[in-house]
């Protein structure tokens, strides 16, 4: 059978054990290629590159006026 707690923990030592549990902010880098913000260490979504090499190749979309010209 598991064991009961012998006393009850404060309100303020509740707290304390709790004041570590929270939110990080994820950390933002602008990238050198495009001047997007990006996640740090990660590939950026706009234009591919990674510490200035790129790293996926991003499809380039063209308009349908551009096309029948």
């Amino acid at each position: 059978m598991p064991q009961e707690p012998k006393k009850r923990h404060s309100r303020q030592r509740q707290g304390k054990r709790r004041a570590s549990i929270r939110l990080a902010l994820k950390k933002v880098v602008i990238c050198p290629n495009c001047k997007e913000p990006t996640l740090s260490h990660t590939a950026c979504k706009k234009c591919g590159f990674y510490k200035g090499i790129e790293v996926v190749r991003k499809r380039v979309r063209r308009k349908k006026k551009e096309e029948k010209a």
